[in-house]
């Protein structure tokens, strides 16, 4: 069982948008020696949707191979289409992924049955563990605490990344599936109180760029500690509200590039952070100590 902060790392680019395999490199190596608890690869924030095929099973293979089970890596496999899902899953299993991330079919609006059918399907094709991830404001596909509870007997789907904000929403899937099923923060900014409530870590963009600060956060916040923890996260509110001031991870990135971690690269349709927005973060990144 994964507990703590999982990053959802960035995709290092150069300003070709050509992958950075030597900024990739050194951002694991950052994260294993800062105390993150899991690294997740190829997400929203590491820049899924603007990957190919290739390339994203190539950062995840490249992962985990630097990572070398110091720390365990889960791959982000999701997709609209259920075939691909599968496919990415099954490619991210054969490279030694400890488990998958598979968001909600986005673009074309499943129901709540076609939701269910998609991740059974992709549970019974592939053996390995696999966290939900639901984040309507991307997807426009929410997928209900019933469909959670549903598809939470099977075996294989362990988990959920719940991106909504919505603490009501966490308490339900907590009370519907129970203890065995595992919840997991998507939103930084409520992360800590959800963590509060029962669940076991927070896949933080704010990591990127604070990752000891979000991992002590985490500690404190699943102990139970809520002093520490509302000290902490005081400290880091301003990137967690602030990182998202345009759309993720075009802040993070920015900002990451501005503390010299990465190059500017990243791809269209996705831009530079917008200049009006430049002094907001860096007044966040000040905030947290980083300048």
């Amino acid at each position: 069982m994964i507990t703590g902060s999982l990053v959802a790392l960035v995709t290092p680019m150069h300003a070709d948008g050509s992958i950075h395999w030597e900024a990739l490199a050194n951002l694991i190596d950052m994260h294993i020696e800062q105390g993150t608890s899991a690294i997740v690869a190829v997400g929203t924030t590491g820049e899924s949707a603007t990957l190919d095929v290739d390339e994203h099973c190539a950062v995840i293979k490249y992962i985990v191979d630097r990572a070398a089970g110091k720390i365990p890596v889960v791959a982000g496999t999701g997709a609209n289409a259920t075939l691909e899902a599968i496919e990415l899953t099954r490619a991210a299993k054969d490279v030694g992924a400890a488990a998958c991330l598979l968001v909600t079919p986005y673009y074309n609006k499943p129901t709540q049955e076609g939701l269910y059918r998609h991740h059974m399907a992709i549970a019974d094709a592939v053996e390995i563990p696999q966290m939900l991830y639901n984040v309507p404001g991307r997807t426009a596909c929410d997928m209900q605490p019933a469909t959670v509870q549903r598809l939470s007997t099977h075996p294989n789907i362990v988990a959920i990344k719940e991106a909504t904000g919505n603490l009501d929403r966490g308490r339900e899937i907590l009370e519907l599936c129970g203890p065995e099923f595992l919840l997991y923060s998507g939103d930084d900014a409520t992360a800590m109180e959800l963590m509060l409530l029962g669940a076991k870590g927070n896949v933080s963009v704010t990591a990127n760029i604070a990752p000891n600060a979000m991992s002590e956060l985490c500690t404190a916040a699943i102990a139970g500690d809520r002093p520490r923890a509302e000290a902490i996260n005081a400290v880091l509110m301003g990137l967690n509200k602030n990182l998202f001031l345009e759309a993720n991870p075009i802040p993070v990135k920015w900002a990451m590039q501005q503390l010299g971690m990465i190059e500017s690269g990243i791809r269209l349709p996705m831009t530079p952070l917008s200049e009006q927005f430049h002094e907001p973060v860096r007044d966040a990144m000040r905030q947290a100590g980083l300048l």
